[in-house]
């Protein structure tokens, strides 16, 4: 007897969670079955892959919102979402609908047969059937996790941006970041560009790319982001320059992340007006990275950091604009992640913690956080059962002046944002 399909986009996010014994299973083979068996080509006419161990999302952002300045009709396809699947998968800066998704879901069912596939797995085949019946000019697809063996990776794009290699996902990717780049690396192709973010990646990235005749662009070596005051900064390489306005992306971070969407665009053979590189910057959007809300004279800050490179990130960016008063965190982690190390990294900005309990299977409680933190400065933060109650308690004993910072990853910036909105 064939079992009824799911109908509502909600019951079938359900199902796919379930088909796969695990929810990380890394290799090609069997999403790469599948998607031949559906017949799934390029998702378009250009295609460029975002990997990197931070900086992925909005490097995405920056170069949908040029991309569609330009004129071309663009898709991007980025995980993990915030508030709703449907933000996974982007066609010209707008969400695909539930019936969308719906019909690339059953296409999987009609194309795999007995082959199991993970979450991400059934995600990036659904967005590459979504993408390959648009008509796009230009696809951008985020890694999840890696970029070797990473369900992206059956593409061979026309483009990879790697945008930083950092210690994350250690149990998945390496200990180092020579072995953590050489996974990222997997995403680079033969003969085709890599723009590099950082002027010093690993090793690993640059033989990979030197062993397959890949031009790696670096940035500050091949391209450059020089700023010229609070309101401008300048793109340049050896041919061509232009004066930008500052992103509205907060963080000095967001500058390498723009700068290097722009050299990925300018690799494709397709015509970039000046003033769509400038639109593009200047209105580049994402939720969750130092996003900021105002909340009776406190900042509010919300981002989606979880990894010391990440938290390293958002000193600079509290240091280059600082308050009147104090600054107070409110940070919930999941249990994989290196805890310790983001709070190390923002000790001397934050003088006040708050620690909140996540629910799902990597999470933990704000207590069991605690314990893990008992060497840093975070140890005498208060703990709270949810990242809402947390959020809730910060701002009560927050001033006029001061800003609460709620960071640690997705799910913590997610369930601020919710309170947050229901709180307007």
């Amino acid at each position: 007897m064939t079992t009824a399909r799911p109908l509502t986009l909600s019951d079938w996010l359900t199902y796919i969670e379930q088909q796969h014994p695990a929810s990380i299973d890394m290799g090609l083979d069997r999403v790469r079955s599948v998607a031949q068996a559906m017949g799934l080509a390029q998702p378009g006419a250009h295609t460029i892959v975002v990997g990197g161990t931070n900086g992925k999302g909005s490097t995405v952002a920056f170069i949908e919102a040029i991309a569609q300045a330009a004129g071309w009709r663009v898709g991007a396809y980025t995980s993990p979402h915030l508030l709703r699947y449907n933000e996974r998968v982007r066609i010209d800066g707008q969400d695909v609908s539930d019936a969308a998704l719906i019909a690339a879901f059953n296409a999987i069912e009609d194309a795999r047969g007995s082959t199991t596939l993970t979450y991400f797995e059934y995600g990036t085949l659904a967005a590459l059937q979504v993408f390959g019946t648009a008509g796009l000019d230009l696809a951008v697809l985020e890694v999840g996790l890696g970029g070797r063996l990473d369900a992206v990776n059956i593409i061979d794009a026309d483009v990879a941006v790697i945008t930083t290699v950092d210690i994350d996902h250690s149990d998945w990717l390496g200990e180092d970041r020579e072995a953590i780049g050489a996974e990222k690396a997997g995403i680079i192709r033969g003969w085709k560009p890599v723009i590099l973010g950082e002027t010093d990646p690993p090793s690993s990235v640059l033989a990979r790319a030197y062993l397959l005749g890949a031009n790696a662009i670096r940035g500050g070596s091949d391209f450059f982001a020089d700023v010229i005051d609070a309101q401008h900064w300048r793109w340049r390489d050896v041919g061509f320059r232009i004066d930008l306005p500052m992103p509205s992306l907060r963080g000095p971070i967001q500058l390498r992340n723009a700068a290097s969407a722009i050299a990925a665009l300018r690799t494709l053979d397709m015509p970039l007006p000046r003033a769509a590189i400038s639109a593009g910057v200047a209105n580049a959007r994402i939720r969750g990275r130092l996003q900021q809300v105002e909340r009776d004279g406190v900042a509010v800050l919300v981002d989606v950091g979880h990894n010391p490179q990440a938290a390293r990130e958002l000193a600079i960016a509290l240091n280059a604009a600082p308050v009147a008063g104090r600054t107070v965190a409110v940070f919930a982690a999941l249990q994989d992640k290196d805890a310790v190390g983001v709070v190390q990294a923002l000790g001397e900005q934050v003088q006040d913690w708050h620690l909140a309990g996540l629910e799902g299977a990597r999470a933990q409680t704000a207590t069991a956080l605690q314990a893990r933190l008992h060497d840093t400065a975070a140890a005498s933060g208060t703990c709270h059962a949810s990242v809402a109650d947390a959020l809730h308690a910060a701002l009560a004993g927050s001033a006029a002046g001061d800003r609460v910072l709620v960071f640690g990853s997705f799910h913590t910036a997610a369930q601020a944002l919710q309170w947050l909105d229901a709180a307007e």
